[in-house]
């Protein structure tokens, strides 16, 4: 059955979004990366967030425009909200509860991975227990402000268990277990 996996780019400071959302500070430090690469592979199926399908694209002015991991992937979507568009959009599926969301999401991934994108999907994930593993890509440049990686103030400790370190010129990778 598929594993549902955060997988997510962080400045030093915490932050996987500038202010409003902004992505525009991680187009310098996307590059060829192996643990990404392959990543991609693992990967069967999306559940992204709204504000993260809405949102800054990186990739933005390139080839990449518009596409998960900036093109890299393709593959079935599913984006979590209340306010579906009423043109469909090819390759998504738009769920309005995070049960069916994933539930969808795995069983259309098979035995890959369900990536999650965007930090209040993470954040749910995590509240309802169905988040599997994390993987950070820490790269040097601090934001000040912005999107957290994980924001639940007054929250419990989620343990975890770190399955992998790996450094590049881009970024230092943490793979981790959400230890149950």
């Amino acid at each position: 059955m598929a594993k549902m996996l955060y997988s997510v780019t962080m400045s030093l400071d915490g932050f996987i979004a500038g202010p409003g959302g902004d992505m525009s500070w991680l187009t310098e430090h996307l590059g060829p990366d192996p643990t990404v690469d392959e990543l991609i592979g693992e990967i069967g199926a999306l559940l992204v967030g709204n504000r993260t399908f809405r949102g800054d694209d990186p990739h933005v002015g390139t080839d990449g425009e518009g596409k998960a991991f900036g093109g890299g992937w393709t593959g079935p979507q599913f984006v979590l909200t209340h306010h579906a568009p009423s043109a469909p959009v090819p390759g998504v599926t738009f769920v309005g509860d995070l049960g069916s969301g994933v539930a969808a999401a795995k069983a259309a991934a098979g035995e890959k991975y369900v990536n999650i994108l965007g930090a209040d999907v993470a954040r749910q994930c995590v509240e309802t227990g169905v988040l599997d593993e994390i993987l950070v890509f820490v790269v040097p440049v601090l934001l000040g402000d912005g999107v957290r990686l994980f924001d639940h103030p007054g929250g419990t400790n989620v343990r975890l268990e770190r399955l992998s370190l790996t450094h590049t010129p881009q970024a230092t990778s943490i793979w981790l277990r959400v230890v149950r």
